[in-house]
């Protein structure tokens, strides 16, 4: 596997808000950064924590388009699924969609995706997600997130280094 740079992956709960903003760096264009967010085969591969895999039951990466996915262990057993409708697609610069877990079905949270050239061939990407409430906000905090993210973005990284993206 390539070396690459490793960027700090900022999450931050605002205190006034039920909001969670992600933020990270790649060593990659937008173009190459957004199709790991929209081609569903690729995003197979690192959404999620390591110890996880990702089934794609539908993903329609347009505006108006809709996904739902399934996290499953090593011999093939669901742990949790999620659904949701792309609002917004931007090639390269803007995702909107919806996203609920199936386990809290009245539960729907509102995230944007950005992605900033921000030269010398790499990609700032900030994740703003809205949720109803400040106990479904810590309830996503608690649950874990933070390791998912830091590993997808992690393997996310190598797939770039490699050029698998």
């Amino acid at each position: 596997m390539s070396t690459t740079a490793r960027y700090e992956t900022a999450i931050e709960a605002d205190p006034k808000l039920p909001i969670v903003r992600i933020t990270r760096d790649f060593d990659a264009t937008p173009d190459r950064v957004f199709r790991a967010f929209v081609e569903p085969d690729l995003v197979a591969r690192w959404l999620g924590p390591d110890e996880t895999g990702i089934r794609i039951d539908a993903w329609e990466a347009r505006t108006g388009g809709n996904y739902r996915y399934v996290v499953t262990k090593d011999d093939g057993e669901e742990v949790a699924a999620f659904y949701g409708s792309f609002h917004e697609v931007r090639p390269s610069g803007r995702i909107v969609q919806t996203q609920t877990f199936e386990a809290i079905p009245d539960g729907v949270a509102l995230e944007t995706l950005t992605l900033e050239d921000i030269g010398d061939g790499r990609t700032r990407v900030t994740s703003t997600t809205v949720m109803e409430s400040f106990e479904a906000r810590d309830g996503l905090i608690a649950s874990g997130m933070e390791s998912g993210v830091l590993a997808g973005y992690a393997t996310l990284d190598g797939m770039l280094a490699d050029g698998v993206v």
